[in-house]
């Protein structure tokens, strides 16, 4: 049986059709026998489904021999956290993030919190869950519930990104979308409040449920942003943040509601731990780049490319020692959080950051007019290698440089751009920036082009 929901570096799909109990099961068998692992830390997300799919990842894990470490409901990077913490041989979050609510998947990580790919172990999972010949379960395995201890100690080392002392009175919106945010969000509130932290938090969509009441939780679509948005108008709050459905993505809005696009929270973070670490290592995607470039330039850092996707980036933050890593997804990697992404340390730094230096508008405004953005833009194309190959014929030969680390990018001088096709649909995928020219004519005749024919 050929398993579907195995894709690149996770797992996902459709409920009945790619992922059902039984499978989740076969995998939890499968994951344990290819990792040789003895101790696993296992945790979940809020959707309807996911409590029954991690109870037989578990009793699976249990039957390989397995300790099974608990977290419960928890975000992915409270599963991160506690595979290093706890000293397992591999951590398991059962999670579809923001796909539609008909689907869920699995992150998993081996031990150390290290990604897990096709090369490092996914591919033996797959073949062991598709032979699905485990024979007898075994004895020895057992099932503990570790969620308060391990998120303590999670909530102790988050907390550790920021000073305290420096934080001035704020008034912050956050909105969980009805996700797995919200119980984790108010553990580390209430550790903020007994440190004595000035911070006021205005809630919103914040109790876990399921059915998600108000839409899946995904603030990269443009249509989720604007109840964000007129809260923090509402309540003249100084930032708002808002989640994905298991809080590994951050987003951000100044105090005007205005939504922050992530390749300049990417430029503020560098910023920041540049400042702590001079001298250090920035790891970033290949989508935009030219305000990460000139941050890091300017700070006497030493910027890194990486391809796209979160066990390229995780890999290269080993690879180069470096301190801080950040997607223009909303993506934010810390070499002191396990190497791993966090949707909860990087509010934490910005509202620090801007208790120092200011409101985030003014932080992001010079940004924004020296290097323009487009954001992401996504054409539905009947034949999208056609599509790509009109844009390279017409732009390559005056392109300054060309990469191909992920899809293709051309530097045009002072604009550029990098078209990606998907893997999995027939969607062009385009990021286009510049050096402080204006991009909405450049934007119109490379979106004609694309869609000719």
């Amino acid at each position: 049986m050929s398993l579907t929901c195995f894709k690149a570096y996770d797992i996902r799909g459709r409920l009945g059709v790619d992922l059902d109990e039984g499978i989740a099961y076969r995998i939890g068998r499968g994951f344990a026998r290819a990792l040789g692992a003895r101790r696993v830390v296992l945790g979940r997300d809020i959707r309807a489904s996911s409590e029954a799919l991690a109870a037989q990842v578990a009793r699976a894990l249990v039957a390989e021999g397995c300790e099974v470490l608990d977290l419960g409901l928890s975000g992915t990077e409270e599963m991160y956290f506690a595979t290093t913490h706890f000293g397992a041989d591999g951590g398991i979050c059962v999670t579809a993030s923001h796909n539609p609510m008909d689907y869920n998947g699995m992150k998993m990580v081996r031990a150390g919190s290290a990604p897990l790919d096709a090369a490092t172990g996914l591919s033996s999972i797959r073949a062991l869950a598709e032979a699905d010949d485990f024979g007898p379960e075994q004895s020895g395995g057992s099932l503990r519930d570790v969620a308060a201890t391990a998120r303590a100690a999670y909530v102790d080392c988050v907390l550790g990104f920021v000073d305290i002392s420096a934080l001035k009175p704020l008034k912050i919106v956050v909105n969980a979308g009805n996700g797995a945010a919200g119980p984790c969000f108010d553990a580390i509130a209430d550790a903020l409040a007994a440190r004595g932290a000035p911070l006021t938090f205005i809630r919103m969509h914040h109790d876990p449920d399921g059915s998600f009441p108000n839409g899946i939780p995904n603030p990269l679509l443009v249509e989720n942003r604007p109840p964000t948005s007129e809260r923090v108008r509402a309540e003249g709050a100084d930032l708002g943040v808002a989640w994905d459905g298991d809080f590994d993505r951050c987003f951000f809005f100044d105090h005007t509601g205005a939504f922050i696009d992530g390749e300049y929270i990417v430029g503020l973070l560098a910023q920041v731990f540049m400042a702590r670490e001079p001298g250090a290592r920035i790891i970033h995607d290949p989508r935009v780049i030219w305000n990460t470039l000139d941050v890091v330039a300017r700070a006497g850092g030493q910027a890194v490319q990486a391809r796209t996707g979160h066990a390229f980036i995780k890999q290269a933050m080993r690879d180069h020692g470096a301190v801080y890593g950040g997607e223009m997804s909303a993506h934010h990697y810390f070499r002191d959080f396990v190497h791993c992404d966090s949707g909860m340390i990087p509010w934490l730094v910005m509202a620090e950051l801007i208790s120092k230096e200011g409101p985030l508008a003014e932080l992001a405004a010079a940004r924004r007019a020296a290097f323009p953005s487009s954001g992401e833009i996504n054409f539905q194309l009947a034949d999208p290698k056609a599509a790509i190959a009109r844009v390279r014929a017409q732009h390559e030969p005056a392109a300054r440089s060309v990469d191909e680390t992920d899809g293709i990018s051309l530097d045009m001088g002072d604009w550029r751009f990098n078209l990606r096709s998907s893997n999995t649909e027939p969607v062009v995928r385009l990021n286009m920036e510049s050096k402080g020219r204006d991009l909405k004519p450049l934007v119109t005749a490379l979106s004609a082009l694309l869609q000719q024919g």
